[in-house]
């Protein structure tokens, strides 16, 4: 794996259960917020899975496209792309019908210094995209970070109480009650997914981990553990949930478990990249940690083990392989993004 094309690929090729879940659905797919660090793997995962098992479907892909270069390299894999302003009524009302939707916008980072916009795309959002595909099944993507930090020995099921940090956070449930609201008003058949987190060798935790250790950068263990999962396998959940939506919706956690010790991880990459890693502080008692029982029991065990992710990720730094420029700050404890 030593050019963006096969990384793509990797990220986009589908297991045998994919190919199952796309060859059961009836109709069309509409991913929203589809250029971000997730969608254009998740639209090529769900082109190829229909194409696999002869399927002929749109996947089309709904965003504001402000990089022309993503749409084009989107449309050359056979999606379709719709530019939309999801605040904006009268672009959202001009999309197509489509009998399931995937939804992946959401804004995190800025959130200190433009909370406003952060509510309106993560709550705004969110409502007019369930009035608009009401006679859809959808599977929007929330987050983990819904949780407060928990003991380290213990993580958070889905009928834990909620406790976000952070207005980030806070916005994030109310992107889950909006479409709770209107799942139970309009009677649409959802899934919400609170993913932590999805890594590639361009962006996550991994990455972040990896990078410190290179440019010999103090790694901070207060937060001395995650979850995390392989991005193709969490956008693997989400095509499959499709087929499992129900109102009130179903609520998943979507990661990796056990959690992993970031000082392991630390050690590890600096083994397979040749450096000493460098620390600072201790692990605290607490970290944002969830429990993916329920996930597993629906599409079983993630395939793509820890190792092969440290050995993907250390492997594409090794070839001098290009990051994505976007740290995760799984370190950040009080909210502040």
């Amino acid at each position: 794996m030593r050019t963006e094309v096969e990384l793509d690929e990797l990220l986009s090729r589908p297991t045998a259960e994919d190919v199952a879940a796309a060859a059961a659905l009836a109709g069309d797919l509409l991913i929203v917020g589809v250029s971000g660090k997730m969608g254009p793997s998740l639209a090529r995962l769900a082109r190829r899975a229909s194409d696999q098992c002869g399927v002929a479907r749109r996947v089309i892909g709904v965003a504001r496209f402000r990089d022309a270069e993503t749409r084009e390299a989107l449309e050359a894999t056979g999606i379709e792309t719709l530019a939309c302003d999801l605040l904006d009524d009268g672009t959202v009302a001009e999309l197509p019908d489509c009998p399931h939707v995937v939804y992946m916008a959401g804004h995190k980072f800025g959130t200190a210094t433009d909370s406003a916009g952060t509510w309106a795309t993560n709550v705004i959002a969110p409502a007019a995209i369930a009035r608009r595909f009401r006679r859809s099944r959808i599977v929007a993507f929330s987050t983990g970070n819904v949780y407060p930090l928990t003991a380290l020995g213990s993580a958070a099921s889905e009928s834990h109480p909620l406790g976000p940090v952070g207005e980030y956070a806070q916005s994030a449930v109310g992107r889950e009650r909006v479409f709770e609201f209107y799942s139970r008003r309009f009677d649409i058949p959802m899934a919400l997914l609170r993913l932590n987190y999805a890594v590639e060798p361009r962006y996550g935790v991994l990455r972040d981990v990896a990078d410190s250790v290179v440019r010999r950068r103090p790694i901070d263990l207060t937060t001395g553990y995650v979850n995390v999962i392989w991005q193709r396998d969490a956008n693997a959940v989400a095509l499959r949930a499709l087929a499992h939506c129900a109102t009130p919706p179903l609520v998943l956690n979507v990661t990796g478990a056990p959690p992993v010790s970031i000082r392991d991880l630390a050690l590890r990459f600096g083994a397979a990249l040749g450096m000493e890693p460098l620390f600072r502080g201790t692990e605290a008692h607490t970290a944002l940690l969830s429990d993916p029982a329920r996930c597993y029991e629906l599409f079983g065990t993630p395939p793509v083990t820890l190792e092969e992710m440290i050995g993907h990720v250390a492997d594409w730094i090794t070839a001098g392989g290009a990051s994505l420029g976007k740290p995760t700050h799984y370190e950040e404890r009080e909210g502040r993004f």
